[in-house]
């Protein structure tokens, strides 16, 4: 494939403006136009390019090669199908579906037509996580906080799906000896949906993640501390930012800490990540978010909203599409 890829991204809201951006600017990429069903966000999102503004993503059809989509979650399945039935390779934001059996349904898709599929887990082209990837082969515990301002987007999914996924996501890829039980809390604090959650995972090899994750803080904080035997890894996800501390033993002398931070070189993920979905299309390989990596991020992420939601008995949830704070029985 030496022509350049046609690629068009539907969806051109906070996050899907982004995907235009890069897109317009990576090499071997003919950027052919953004789509959204407002059609100023679609003008704005090509302007200065020559891609087109649609309103229709069926005026796709026949006409591109590949096309990210950044839609609100529920209409994932819907869009993506129609594009993977007719062999066109596709990026879908995270998470990848609404449900397990949407995610299914969209594999299945993919299968059938030979369609690249990958997930828009960003955080995984994080450099600094990369880089912090290859180090992590015996975590014993894994601590996250993933924590920020009200987004006012994104409000069809609670935090789980919204956030928590990032690091879900990450987690799985540091230990892959499967998940053997989750516990985890959440509230509904500011919307109908939970905005701040913890959940205890712990997998098969004993390894024990605990993750904070929030939409409703004053500050954003978006950190990962991992512990194994004779190394501790910190990871500042937000600044890019590495530290690896090993413990060194020297025979018959008294052990020594070394260590400190790793250099970095910064990159925007999401480039990093468009990049890497051109590269798999070009080279015929598999995306580093796949599909089913996708999916077992959304499994794990409905495991934690299954025990969040055996865990608030009792507790009063905001109507949906109310707005203002969730009432406590009992409460003022």
């Amino acid at each position: 494939m030496s022509a350049p890829l046609r690629v068009a991204t539907i969806g051109v809201g906070h996050l899907g403006r982004h995907h235009a951006r890069l897109l317009a600017t990576l090499p071997d990429v003919t950027f052919v136009a953004a789509v959204d069903l407002v059609a100023e966000r679609a003008q704005a999102a090509v302007a200065g390019t020559a891609a087109e503004a649609l309103t229709d993503y069926r005026a796709l059809f026949g006409h591109i090669d590949a096309v990210t989509i950044a839609v609100p979650t529920i209409d994932h399945l819907r869009i993506a199908k129609e594009f993977l039935d007719r062999g066109v390779h596709v990026l879908v934001e995270k998470p990848m579906a609404a449900t397990l059996a949407e995610a299914d349904a969209m594999l299945a898709s993919a299968r059938s037509s030979g369609a690249t599929l990958a997930i828009g887990h960003t955080e995984r082209f994080n450099p600094a996580i990369a880089a912090a990837l290859p180090q992590l082969r015996t975590p014993r515990f894994i601590e996250v906080h993933r924590l920020s301002g009200f987004p006012e987007r994104s409000l069809d999914i609670d935090v789980v799906f919204d956030v928590m996924i990032h690091d879900l996501d990450i987690i799985l890829a540091v230990d892959g000896t499967g998940v053997v039980n989750v516990e985890a809390i959440g509230v509904p604090v500011l919307t109908g949906k939970v905005d701040i959650a913890n959940a205890r995972v712990t997998f098969a090899s004993g390894c024990i993640a605990n993750i904070t994750a929030s939409r409703i803080s004053r500050d954003k904080i978006r950190k990962i501390r991992c512990f194994q035997p004779d190394m501790y890894v910190s990871i500042d996800a937000g600044a890019q930012e590495l530290e690896v501390w090993r413990l060194e033993r020297r025979g018959g002398e008294r052990p020594a800490i070394e260590g400190g931070p790793v250099t970095i070189e910064k990159d925007e993920p999401l480039r990093l990540e468009l990049a890497d979905f051109i590269g798999a299309i070009r080279t015929k390989r598999q995306p580093t978010v796949d599909g089913q990596a996708g999916r077992r991020a959304l499994e794990l992420a409905t495991r934690v909203a299954e025990a969040i939601d055996r865990g608030s008995k009792g507790f009063q949830r905001v109507p949906e599409g109310s707005q203002g704070f969730p009432v406590v029985p009992g409460g003022a």
